[in-house]
Protein backbone atom coordinates (compact mmCIF):
# COMPACT_ATOMS: atom_id res chain seq x y z
CA UNK A 1 0.00 0.00 0.00
CA UNK A 2 1.13 3.09 -0.76
CA UNK A 3 0.34 6.92 0.76
CA UNK A 4 -1.14 9.30 -1.92
CA UNK A 5 1.23 12.21 -2.64
CA UNK A 6 4.49 10.99 -1.34
CA UNK A 7 6.60 9.79 -5.20
CA UNK A 8 8.40 12.50 -5.37
CA UNK A 9 11.85 11.21 -5.69
CA UNK A 10 13.90 13.44 -3.56
CA UNK A 11 11.35 14.69 -1.12
CA UNK A 12 12.37 16.07 2.13
CA UNK A 13 11.36 13.36 4.52
CA UNK A 14 12.12 10.50 3.02
CA UNK A 15 14.81 8.82 5.43
CA UNK A 16 12.29 9.48 8.32
CA UNK A 17 8.93 8.34 5.80
CA UNK A 18 11.62 5.13 5.51
CA UNK A 19 12.31 4.74 9.16
CA UNK A 20 8.36 4.84 10.28
CA UNK A 21 7.48 2.66 7.24
CA UNK A 22 9.84 -0.15 8.25
CA UNK A 23 9.18 0.30 11.77
CA UNK A 24 5.82 -0.18 10.99
CA UNK A 25 6.08 -3.45 8.91
CA UNK A 26 8.79 -4.96 11.17
CA UNK A 27 5.58 -4.54 14.24
CA UNK A 28 2.92 -5.73 11.98
CA UNK A 29 4.78 -8.90 9.97
CA UNK A 30 8.09 -9.07 11.75
CA UNK A 31 11.88 -7.80 10.54
CA UNK A 32 12.45 -11.36 8.19
CA UNK A 33 9.34 -10.81 6.76
CA UNK A 34 9.72 -7.36 5.72
CA UNK A 35 11.00 -6.79 2.22
CA UNK A 36 13.03 -3.95 1.26
CA UNK A 37 10.38 -3.13 -1.73
CA UNK A 38 7.52 -2.91 0.97
CA UNK A 39 9.14 -0.77 3.11
CA UNK A 40 9.35 1.55 -0.07
CA UNK A 41 6.21 1.06 -1.24
CA UNK A 42 4.95 1.79 2.29
CA UNK A 43 7.12 4.80 2.50
CA UNK A 44 5.76 6.47 -0.75
CA UNK A 45 9.44 6.04 -2.45
CA UNK A 46 10.91 4.32 -5.27
CA UNK A 47 13.22 0.89 -4.36
CA UNK A 48 16.54 3.22 -5.62
CA UNK A 49 15.49 5.84 -3.36
CA UNK A 50 15.37 3.40 -0.73
CA UNK A 51 19.27 2.07 -1.60
CA UNK A 52 20.23 5.85 -1.93
CA UNK A 53 19.64 6.10 2.18
CA UNK A 54 20.40 3.09 3.21
CA UNK A 55 22.42 -0.15 2.05
CA UNK A 56 19.90 -2.47 3.36
CA UNK A 57 16.62 -2.60 6.01
CA UNK A 58 18.89 -3.11 8.95
CA UNK A 59 20.28 -0.04 8.57
CA UNK A 60 17.36 1.16 9.25
CA UNK A 61 17.33 0.38 12.99
CA UNK A 62 20.75 2.99 13.03
CA UNK A 63 19.12 6.04 11.29
CA UNK A 64 20.73 8.97 12.20
CA UNK A 65 23.72 7.12 14.08
CA UNK A 66 25.70 9.63 12.83
CA UNK A 67 24.64 12.67 13.54
CA UNK A 68 23.98 11.17 16.83
CA UNK A 69 27.61 10.64 17.40
CA UNK A 70 28.88 13.60 16.05
CA UNK A 71 26.29 15.45 18.40
CA UNK A 72 27.30 13.52 21.59
CA UNK A 73 31.51 14.91 20.86
CA UNK A 74 30.43 18.13 19.91
CA UNK A 75 28.99 18.43 23.28
CA UNK A 76 31.91 16.60 24.86
CA UNK A 77 34.46 18.88 22.89
CA UNK A 78 32.70 22.30 23.49
CA UNK A 79 31.87 21.69 27.48
CA UNK A 80 34.03 24.37 29.36
CA UNK A 81 37.59 22.99 29.66
CA UNK A 82 36.84 22.82 33.82
CA UNK A 83 34.66 20.36 33.29
CA UNK A 84 34.83 17.12 34.32
CA UNK A 85 34.52 13.90 32.12
CA UNK A 86 30.76 13.41 33.36
CA UNK A 87 30.13 16.61 33.44
CA UNK A 88 31.33 16.76 29.43
CA UNK A 89 29.33 14.05 28.50
CA UNK A 90 26.60 15.86 30.27
CA UNK A 91 27.07 18.37 27.57
CA UNK A 92 27.58 15.68 25.00
CA UNK A 93 23.58 14.50 26.23
CA UNK A 94 22.04 17.77 26.23
CA UNK A 95 23.46 18.44 22.38
CA UNK A 96 22.21 15.01 21.25
CA UNK A 97 18.70 15.26 23.23
CA UNK A 98 18.12 17.86 20.96
CA UNK A 99 18.08 16.40 18.00
CA UNK A 100 15.31 13.82 19.85
CA UNK A 101 11.76 15.00 18.72
CA UNK A 102 8.04 13.84 18.75
CA UNK A 103 8.34 11.39 16.17
CA UNK A 104 11.20 9.75 18.07
CA UNK A 105 9.11 9.40 21.03
CA UNK A 106 6.27 7.73 19.24
CA UNK A 107 8.01 5.10 17.18
CA UNK A 108 10.10 3.74 20.39
CA UNK A 109 7.64 1.33 21.95
CA UNK A 110 7.06 0.14 18.11
CA UNK A 111 11.02 0.11 17.62
CA UNK A 112 11.49 -1.91 21.26
CA UNK A 113 9.18 -4.69 20.21
CA UNK A 114 10.61 -5.16 16.87
CA UNK A 115 14.47 -5.24 17.87
CA UNK A 116 13.06 -7.56 20.69
CA UNK A 117 11.77 -10.01 18.10
CA UNK A 118 14.48 -10.13 15.99
CA UNK A 119 18.22 -11.04 16.60
CA UNK A 120 19.71 -9.49 13.78
CA UNK A 121 18.03 -6.44 14.77
CA UNK A 122 19.59 -6.85 18.74
CA UNK A 123 22.93 -7.21 17.31
CA UNK A 124 22.65 -4.44 14.91
CA UNK A 125 21.35 -2.48 18.07
CA UNK A 126 24.90 -3.56 20.31
CA UNK A 127 27.01 -1.78 17.18
CA UNK A 128 24.97 1.02 17.66
CA UNK A 129 25.59 1.82 21.52
CA UNK A 130 29.05 0.80 20.73
CA UNK A 131 29.71 3.60 18.20
CA UNK A 132 28.35 5.91 20.50
CA UNK A 133 30.45 5.09 23.17
CA UNK A 134 33.53 5.13 21.37
CA UNK A 135 32.51 8.15 19.67
CA UNK A 136 32.31 9.89 23.58
CA UNK A 137 35.27 8.39 24.29
CA UNK A 138 37.14 9.89 21.56
CA UNK A 139 35.79 13.60 22.17
CA UNK A 140 37.01 13.00 26.00
CA UNK A 141 40.62 11.52 25.03
CA UNK A 142 40.93 14.74 22.92
CA UNK A 143 40.22 16.58 25.91
CA UNK A 144 42.64 15.12 27.77
CA UNK A 145 40.96 12.78 29.75
CA UNK A 146 42.86 9.29 30.43
CA UNK A 147 41.72 6.13 28.12
CA UNK A 148 40.48 4.20 30.79
CA UNK A 149 38.66 7.11 32.61
CA UNK A 150 37.36 8.47 29.01
CA UNK A 151 35.90 4.75 28.25
CA UNK A 152 33.89 4.29 31.29
CA UNK A 153 32.47 7.84 31.31
CA UNK A 154 31.58 7.11 27.71
CA UNK A 155 30.05 4.32 28.74
CA UNK A 156 28.33 5.71 31.22
CA UNK A 157 27.06 8.30 28.67
CA UNK A 158 25.26 5.75 26.56
CA UNK A 159 23.39 4.17 28.94
CA UNK A 160 22.62 7.40 30.88
CA UNK A 161 21.17 8.58 27.17
CA UNK A 162 19.42 4.57 26.98
CA UNK A 163 17.74 5.16 30.36
CA UNK A 164 16.99 8.45 29.85
CA UNK A 165 15.55 7.80 26.48
CA UNK A 166 13.56 4.87 28.41
CA UNK A 167 12.15 7.58 30.64
CA UNK A 168 11.36 10.00 28.15
CA UNK A 169 9.50 7.70 25.66
CA UNK A 170 7.50 6.25 28.55
CA UNK A 171 6.38 9.58 30.13
CA UNK A 172 3.44 11.85 30.40
CA UNK A 173 2.60 13.22 26.61
CA UNK A 174 2.07 16.46 28.42
CA UNK A 175 5.86 16.51 29.28
CA UNK A 176 7.28 19.44 27.42
CA UNK A 177 10.83 19.88 28.73
CA UNK A 178 12.00 16.99 26.55
CA UNK A 179 14.55 14.16 26.55
CA UNK A 180 17.54 15.82 28.01
CA UNK A 181 16.80 16.17 31.59
CA UNK A 182 15.83 12.45 31.75
CA UNK A 183 18.95 11.75 30.24
CA UNK A 184 21.05 14.35 32.68
CA UNK A 185 19.12 12.20 35.89
CA UNK A 186 19.83 8.91 34.67
CA UNK A 187 23.47 9.83 34.18
CA UNK A 188 23.22 11.30 38.17
CA UNK A 189 21.95 8.02 39.03
CA UNK A 190 24.88 6.23 37.60
CA UNK A 191 27.28 8.46 38.88
CA UNK A 192 25.91 8.13 42.26
CA UNK A 193 25.76 4.12 41.27
CA UNK A 194 29.53 4.30 40.80
CA UNK A 195 30.32 5.66 43.94
CA UNK A 196 28.63 2.92 45.66
CA UNK A 197 30.71 0.44 44.18
CA UNK A 198 33.86 0.69 46.84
Amino acid sequence: MTYPGLTARWQPGATQRLVVAAVDLFTEQGYDATTVTQIAERAGVTKSTFFRHFSDKRELLVAGQETLSRLLADGITEAPASASPLQAVAAGLERASSAMGPTNRELDPRLKAAVAASTELQERDALKSVGLAAAMTAALIARGVPDPTAQLAGELGVLAFKQGYARWSESDRDDTEGLAPHALAALEDLRAATASLG
